[in-house]
């Protein structure tokens, strides 16, 4: 770090930064708070986006027993075959969100599988779409979460480093030049008192 110059130019220099951090320091403060709540909503989405395949699949748990049956195949019977991720801005941070989830079924043969088959397309295809949200939603945490964590280390850092660096800077050449003041005008009363002293 530079030494501090202990004059008039460097207090202006440091009253202005001082002026600058203080004025940035609100709107770092209030973008913090407006990501925290975007943060808490995407939390809350994730919880609810949870929710609904734990319900899908306690529907498949207690609707479907047949699944059981080793006989009947149902490997990729239902794919995802397209999902299109765009981004928004959010408060400065990138976040993915889905335009179209597409789920495709294979055909299959609908004598040749039992009844109950249908159902389960039909709960594996939003099961499909619902994990796709998942992990969705979880980036979107965990960006907002790093955007969270970014946003408060430089709110603190102006709150708690910059702003009292810089009074404490202030402070120190307010009194420097203040008892060099002093110490002109204690040198000057005592040259004074010299030439008036006859010799």
């Amino acid at each position: 770090m530079a030494r501090l110059a202990l004059n008039k130019a460097s207090l202006t220099k440091q009253t202005q930064q001082l002026k600058l951090y203080e004025e940035v320091l609100p709107s770092l403060d209030l973008k913090r708070r407006q990501i925290m709540a975007e943060q808490s909503k995407a939390r809350k989405a994730l919880a609810e986006i949870r929710q609904q395949l734990d319900g899908v699949e306690e529907s498949i748990a207690r609707d479907l027993l047949m699944l059981s049956n080793e006989h009947v195949d149902l490997t990729d019977i239902v794919k995802c075959s397209i999902v299109d991720l765009g981004e928004e801005n959010v408060m400065g941070t990138r976040l993915p969100k889905i335009n179209k989830i597409e789920v495709a079924v294979y055909p299959y043969a609908f004598l040749g599988k039992p009844h109950w088959v249908d159902q389960l397309v039909e709960l594996m295809q939003k099961v499909l779409e619902i994990r796709v949200q998942i992990q969705v939603a979880e980036q979107r945490v965990g960006l907002l979460d790093q955007a969270a964590k970014t946003i408060t280390q430089r709110v603190n850092l102006f709150d708690k480093v910059l702003i009292p660096q810089t009074q404490a800077n202030i402070k120190k050449i307010q009194i420097f030049m203040s008892d060099a003041e002093r110490a002109s005008v204690v040198n000057s009363k005592i040259s004074k008192r010299k030439k008036a002293v006859p010799t």
